[in-house]
């Protein structure tokens, strides 16, 4: 029986490390708004190129079911989950600082893009141990009477959360220092704050956190042939497939995007980062609106919700780039700002009510490596969907220079993003769904 005293610790405890974790998560947006100004302005590389590294770099995100295993069935010290964190933190910081010393003294595409491999590799082991604790804390019952969080998502929300303020600050700062600063300095400093988070994580032992124990080096085998088990449930595979398609079918124009604002529009990286921390305040927004109000509601309609609100604002684009909203006096840069700061983050709404939908139907003793199949199958989605990007943009045209093709690939992206509404079915109805049917 865990004591009130004790239980109160370790909520503590789980609350600094995965708050500094996801934190240290949506602040990686600081150094990729340098990572983007570097590619474009230093190394001068087309949108079709920018768009291909930043999606291949990607890559190390599709094994994070692999983490995922090891991690489940593999203790360091008699620990899990902490010791990945920190493996992970320190990875991306040897990388990072790596990447800033090698952009200052004459960087190759190819060393370039082998420190980002290199950062996402750390950054997905760290988020595969996050993901999987915060799944296994939402199956473990609380002594408190007043603690719901493995029902209400609460814990969820905060993690949420805590990645949505990353989010802001890194924006906001980056927004400020890619004027201000070279992305090289950029890169030091966001390797020096994963070097705390190296150090913080050190200090915290895994037994405070009140986590469930299963047997270790249970074997990478079981593992995986659980693994294997619970993909074989319709309600888990029938979910995984249809989100991660839903993100797949879209052809992502961000590199596009990005060019078409500074080179057309010539909006300035300020107005670029504050048109992101807008968007990281909504993520913010949409955790707390989701804890307080809509928690309850089906997570198939959440996420159908938010799916055809991606094709209002994709329409909206369309608009923009037409000159209808200038031909009525709305400024660009406040569209910008809102408008395209939302639609950026919009993609990332459907993950909250999915990951709480996943909790309650991932099977216990491999949350690692179930949750870390997500997010590998939402990674590799992310990536064809920025390789469709690029070929859409060849179909239509569009390069560095022309944009006028630009509206026509807007049109194919929205009809592109409607597509997953019709087979919404295939998300199943999660426990707080069928409880109020049955009321």
């Amino acid at each position: 029986m865990v004591s009130a005293a004790s239980e109160s610790e370790s909520v503590r405890n789980r609350k600094l490390l995965l708050g500094i974790g996801f934190w240290v998560q949506g602040l990686r947006c600081f150094p990729w708004m340098g990572v983007n100004f570097f590619l474009k302005d230093g190394m001068r590389v087309d949108p079709s190129t920018l768009q291909i590294i930043q999606n291949s770099s990607n890559l190390p995100m599709v094994a994070k079911p692999l983490y995922g295993i090891l991690s489940d069935s593999v203790y360091i010290a008699g620990q899990h989950r902490v010791p990945y964190v920190a493996l992970g933190a320190l990875v991306q910081a040897v990388s990072w600082i790596a990447l800033a010393f090698s952009a200052t003294s004459g960087a190759s595409f190819l060393s370039v893009t082998f420190y980002l491999l290199l950062g996402n590799l750390g950054a997905s082991i760290v988020e595969v141990a996050n993901d999987a604790m915060v799944a296994e804390t939402a199956k473990q019952p609380s002594s408190s009477k007043n603690s719901k969080s493995s029902s209400s998502g609460a814990l969820q929300s905060f993690v949420w959360m805590a990645s949505s303020i990353g989010g802001v600050l890194g924006n906001l700062f980056g927004g400020i220092a890619i004027d201000k600063y070279s992305p090289q300095m950029m890169f030091f400093a966001f390797g020096i704050i994963l070097c705390f988070q190296f150090l913080i994580t050190l200090l915290i032992r895994e037994s405070s956190l009140n986590l469930p124990r299963s047997p270790p080096n249970t074997g990478f085998k079981k593992q995986l042939s659980e693994l294997f088990s619970a993909l074989k449930k319709p309600e888990i595979l029938h979910s995984i497939s249809w989100f991660s398609l839903s993100y797949a079918i879209i052809p992502a124009l961000t590199g596009t995007m990005f060019y078409y604002q500074t080179q057309s529009l010539k909006i300035e990286s300020a107005i670029l980062g504050i048109s992101k921390v807008f968007g990281q305040a909504a993520m913010l927004l949409w955790g707390v609106v989701y804890n307080r109000h809509l928690k309850l509601i089906s997570s198939r309609k959440l996420i159908s919700a938010v799916q055809l609100s991606m094709v209002v604002l994709m329409l909206s684009d369309y608009l923009f780039v037409k000159g209808i909203y200038q031909a009525i006096g709305l400024p660009e840069y406040i569209y910008v700002v809102i408008f395209s700061g939302l639609l950026e983050v919009l993609y990332f709404f459907k993950i909250l009510p999915f990951s709480v939908l996943m909790a309650q139907l991932c099977p216990p003793g491999c949350e690692g490596a179930v949750m870390a199949f997500v997010m590998s199958a939402i990674a590799l989605a992310f990536i064809v969907s920025g390789y469709l990007g690029v070929a859409l943009a060849s179909y239509v045209g569009v390069s560095g220079e022309d944009f006028s093709g630009l509206p026509r690939g807007l049109l194919i992206q929205a009809a592109c993003t409607l597509l997953p509404v019709f087979w919404a079915s295939y998300i199943p109805e999660d426990v707080k769904g069928k409880a109020k049917k049955e009321n």
